[in-house]
């Protein structure tokens, strides 16, 4: 029985791995021209070698959402004094911050890049979060969630990225906001977001209910 246990266990770990949020043996290669149009990528940032985009590997649930921007909302709830709707440009009005990051996955590829967004803190400034909140809940457009300690994201200034490498956000890779969850494994790195939850409930996103671990530390396990 026990050796029987033991080659369950490794075809679970096999399985997790094929199956993983971030596997990709193929560059992201569907890069949006309409969205990319008159824009320049960004090759180098101060004296950072930067991946090019369609070097980068990337990975969906369900494909591309197709998102109306004009319709768009990041909706902004749970534990907050002020919930709110953002538009896209009230988004991008506010200050924003660039950081190069490197993006590891679970399978052991990464790239690096230049990420431009707004810190979370900026709008959680606007909405309020109530004194006893605790996490972070982020739900994308293809039914992808993921969560994150509160603390984690103000202390280190976590940013929703709507370029990289000097480029708006092409659609595969997550158009109009993508979480840079640094420090963090891919599957923490939620795209397409267009909710966030303020919550004192622990969670556990698409990929943790399958065995990842909730905490995501890029120097510590995947499961």
């Amino acid at each position: 029985m026990g050796f029987l246990k033991i080659i369950y266990a490794f075809f679970c770990v096999v399985f997790l791995i094929l199956f993983s949020g971030c596997l990709s043996s193929t560059p992201s290669n569907t890069y949006d021209t309409e969205i990319s149009r008159n824009q320049t990528e960004t090759k180098n940032y101060q004296g950072v070698d930067l991946t090019p985009i369609d070097q980068q590997q990337t990975r969906d649930i369900k494909g591309t959402p197709n998102i109306n921007i004009e319709s768009y909302r990041l909706q902004i709830n749970g534990m907050v004094e002020n919930p709110e709707n953002f538009t896209y440009e009230q988004i991008k009005s506010y200050p924003n911050v660039s950081k190069v990051i490197d993006l590891n996955c679970v399978e052991g590829w990464s790239f690096t890049a230049k990420w431009t967004g707004i810190p979370l803190k900026t709008l959680f400034n606007e909405t309020g979060v109530k004194d006893n909140a605790t996490n972070v809940v982020f739900y994308s457009a293809d039914g992808y969630s993921t969560s994150l300690k509160l603390d984690y994201l103000m202390d280190n200034n976590i940013i929703l990225a709507y370029k990289i490498n000097d480029v708006i956000l092409p659609r595969d890779r997550g158009f109009p906001l993508q979480l840079v969850a640094e420090s963090k494994y891919g599957y923490k790195w939620a795209k397409w977001i267009t909710e966030i939850e303020i919550t004192n409930q622990s969670y556990e996103g698409y990929w943790e209910k399958r065995g990842y671990s909730n905490s995501a530390n890029v120097s510590g396990p995947s499961f």
